[in-house]
This record gives structure tokens, C-alpha cells and sequence, in this order.
């Protein structure tokens, strides 16, 4: 029996993900030219600091090499902010720097308001059964 991709939740979801991320790039790539591993660095920079990058990698779901070579990125444009982890001389630190706060605080609202919209399709109880699902989906996935 063959396998029907539209009706395959881990696939629509992914299609989903995928087209949401696409779309919420085009607020910030050309105006911050930034590119999608790097927001989501910045995102979790925004909320975390003095983290190293294993730790952007568990928060984010991307791998060693996306994050390593987005935080270069945001590194040369001067968007980071490194250094030795005192605990731990092998290990780094990472946090934005005066202009990644000022991209993080300029993105936020872009950001938001681009989720308001989209939620906005959705009735409050269709919101709130999302919202539940998506906690339920992401506890079951994590416990393993």
C-alpha cells in the first residue's frame, strides 16, 4: 500500500514548517539580510545569553554545521559577541551584541505580527486545540 504524502501528518507538518519559515525570511532577509539559521540564533540569543552552541543546536533543532556556520556569519557582521566559557576553556559563549539586540528588537514585532495574522484564520477554540496539540505532540517526541 503506497504511502499518501497529503494526508501524512510528519510530512504536512514538515511542508508546513518549511513554507512558515520561508515566509517569515522574506520579513527579514532582505531588510536585515540575515538568513534563517542565523534569526533563529539570534532568536534564541535574544531570550539566552552567555550559551554555548550545543545549546542553540537542542533549542533549535539545527545541526552543528548549520549553527557553526551561522554563527560565523553573524560573527563577521559583528552580530555576536564570543567568548571562553570560564567554567570550561574548551567551551564558548555566545550573546548578541549592541546591533544583534537592535535586530532581535526590530524583528520581534515583525515576527509577531506575522503569527497574529496567521492565527487569525483560526477560531479562539481552534487556537487553543493547536496550541494543545502541538504541547501534546511535543512532550510524546521529547519523553523518548
Amino acid at each position: 500500500m503506497p504511502l499518501d504524502l497529503a494526508g501524512f501528518l510528519p510530512y504536512r507538518l514538515s511542508v508546513l514548517a518549511n513554507t512558515l519559515s520561508r515566509e517569515l525570511a522574506e520579513l527579514y532577509a532582505t531588510r536585515f539580510g540575515i538568513t534563517i539559521p542565523q534569526w533563529r540564533i539570534i532568536a534564541v540569543l535574544g531570550q539566552h545569553t552567555d550559551v554555548s552552541a550545543d545549546f542553540v543546536c537542542a533549542r533549535t533543532a539545527m545541526d552543528r554545521v548549520t549553527v557553526s556556520r551561522a554563527i560565523a556569519g553573524l560573527l563577521a557582521r559583528r552580530l555576536l559577541i564570543r567568548r571562553v566559557s570560564p567554567a570550561d576553556r574548551r567551551c564558548s559563549q555566545l550573546k548578541l551584541s549592541a546591533a544583534g539586540h537592535r535586530i532581535y528588537g526590530e524583528i520581534v514585532p515583525l515576527a509577531r505580527g506575522y503569527e497574529s495574522a496567521l492565527l487569525a484564520e483560526l477560531a479562539p477554540a481552534e487556537r487553543d486545540a493547536l496550541t494543545h496539540a502541538l504541547s501534546l505532540l511535543e512532550r510524546r517526541l521529547t519523553a523518548r
